[in-house]
């Protein structure tokens, strides 16, 4: 399977990149994985409501763009299903098994995805009611696509 995570924004501190990087090198014995960054937008102090869409439309419009017509797409959202590990690793697994042969997780900015991006997803997934910084969340989906893959090949994992 090609796993894509498809993402707002560079990761600027070392220790994200390590622990991404981590988590690149392990996932590379279960399947196919790329990060695709495009450029996030500078959001001004008070944004306006209208700015902030402003900026949520030019971030998905590039996001867009990498989004293929048969890929399944699953975008992070706090108000998407939340599950635990053991469910989300069979969710992958069923997608494997009904001939899903590409995910794309998307990931926003700091301001969310915008609706288009929504619309388009296949799945929503929220990882809990709070909000993380985006950099966070990159490795905590790695971190948890990983553990999907131990968990599917009944390999140890930590609970």
């Amino acid at each position: 399977m090609k796993i894509s995570v498809l993402c707002v924004g560079k990761i600027k501190e070392k220790y994200f990149a390590q622990g991404i990087g981590e988590y690149e090198k392990r996932l590379s014995r279960y399947c196919k994985l790329d990060i695709i960054e495009v450029a996030d937008e500078k959001t001004p102090d008070q944004a306006s409501l209208a700015e902030e869409a402003l900026i949520k439309k030019k971030e998905g419009e590039r996001l867009a763009k990498y989004i293929k017509d048969d890929s399944y797409v699953i975008a992070l959202a706090i108000e998407g299903q939340q599950m635990d590990s053991v469910e989300f690793s069979k969710a992958i697994e069923q997608l494997g098994i009904h001939g899903v042969s590409h995910i794309v997780f998307v990931i926003g900015g700091s301001l969310g995805l915008d609706m288009d991006i929504l619309k388009r997803a296949d799945k929503k997934l929220s990882f809990s009611k709070m909000t993380f910084p985006h950099q966070m969340m990159r490795m905590i989906l790695l971190e948890q696509v990983y553990r999907g893959y131990r968990i599917m090949k009944g390999e140890p994992y930590h609970k």
